[in-house]
């Protein structure tokens, strides 16, 4: 994610924390004050989860803040966990808030002399909430829609259980004014658990997030499907997937031809990158690792002799042969757990077929006893 877009996603994030602090601490005041002088405990319990959103929108805030900041040495692949991080403690939260009404709820409801009498005020104000949260609802997730922020579109969520609370208050209120009196006590308890089910949805998708869990299976098979149309690669393998902050990050491994040029090999890889990043939706880093071989299922190459070290052996072993001074350059592949030399001369270091053939039977002849070199190819020109 660039500079650009983090400046969005955080200016968006405060603009609407603050918005919606400022309506929940008017509309928390006006219900919990209806409440009281209404006689209604539903709507004093739905007045607390409005209360509770103040700390919510402040964690949100904080979190926004911290996740719009660019990577540094001490969070090289950004802050975005800061969102999830604040998205879990949010669901933590809700369920402190259900439990509390649940349990208030539940004691007056076996307590039938501390139920309360409902007045047409607590009506009114369960209405008033019922359309100021709503708003707030579609105003916070277009926010976070647009700058791809599950933060956001949490705390939109966290403002929509407001206004269902508050219908299931408003029927709770006219049940009891129609005289059922536990009504109003059992709409407390609904609004409960319909809170610690928000608290769970958000706690599970946070939770998610921070162990690494993959993309679902569809959107994995779009992914491979796009690796595997791309120019240069045979086959993939190992593609792992995880979401960051709401975005989504995958390394994969990429089989290709296994004598083809250390810069076609990137060229390959950049546009392997590309493409995921221009498809997939929310996709902000790639990684993608060249395989000249399976390393699933081939010999692994591990344990053998690098560069130098070979360069070594065959001086050693081709000492007698004056032929092979006049090499330009080495080329190695390590492949199905040994090492194949392709060694280049100059055209005109040899005049026909039969002497190309001769040394490289000699070459070949030289390095027969090394089990960790399997053949020499020889190329003139």
């Amino acid at each position: 994610m660039d500079i650009n877009s983090r400046q969005a996603r955080a200016q968006a994030i405060k603009r609407t924390t603050l918005v919606g602090a400022i309506v929940n601490l008017l509309l928390s005041a006006i219900k919990i004050v209806a409440g009281v002088f209404g006689q209604s405990h539903a709507l004093i319990a739905d007045g607390i989860h409005s209360l509770s959103d103040l700390l919510s929108d402040l964690l949100v805030w904080f979190a926004g803040h911290k996740a719009g900041q660019a990577p540094d040495a001490e969070h090289p692949y950004g802050h975005g966990r800061f969102e999830t991080v604040a998205t879990l403690v949010l669901g933590f939260l809700l369920v402190a808030v259900a439990l509390g009404i649940g349990w208030d709820a539940v004691q007056r409801l076996f307590h039938p002399q501390a139920l309360l009498q409902p007045g047409p005020i607590a009506l009114y104000a369960a209405g008033l909430s019922i359309l100021i949260k709503e708003a707030l609802y579609w105003y916070t997730r277009a926010y976070g829609v647009r700058v791809r922020s599950d933060l956001l579109i949490a705390n939109a969520w966290h403002h929509r259980s407001d206004a269902i609370s508050s219908v299931i208050v408003m029927i709770g209120v006219a049940g009891t004014l129609a005289g059922l009196p536990d009504l109003d006590a059992i709409a407390s308890v609904l609004v409960a658990v319909m809170i610690a089910k928000i608290a769970w949805d958000l706690g599970s998708n946070a939770t998610r997030e921070l162990v690494d869990t993959a993309l679902d299976p569809e959107r994995l098979r779009e992914m491979s499907r796009i690796i595997r149309h791309s120019t240069g690669v045979r086959d993939i393998h190992m593609l792992r997937t995880r979401t960051l902050g709401g975005n989504t990050a995958a390394d994969v491994h990429v089989l290709v031809d296994p004598d083809i040029s250390v810069s076609e090999g990137h060229a390959i890889s950049v546009l392997v990158q590309e493409r995921l990043m221009e498809t997939i939706e929310r996709m902000s880093d790639v990684i993608v690792h060249i395989d000249p071989e399976d390393d699933e299922c081939a010999t692994p190459t591990k344990g053998l002799p690098m560069r130098t070290e070979v360069l070594g052996r065959l001086d050693q072993r081709w000492q007698e042969i004056p032929e092979a001074l006049t090499r330009k350059r080495v080329l190695l592949h390590y492949l199905e757990g040994a090492i194949t030399v392709d060694v280049f001369f100059p055209l005109r270091t040899f005049v026909d077929a039969a002497a190309a053939r001769q040394l490289q039977q000699r070459l070949r002849a030289a390095i027969q006893d090394d089990p960790e070199i399997a053949d020499v190819r020889l190329y003139f020109g």
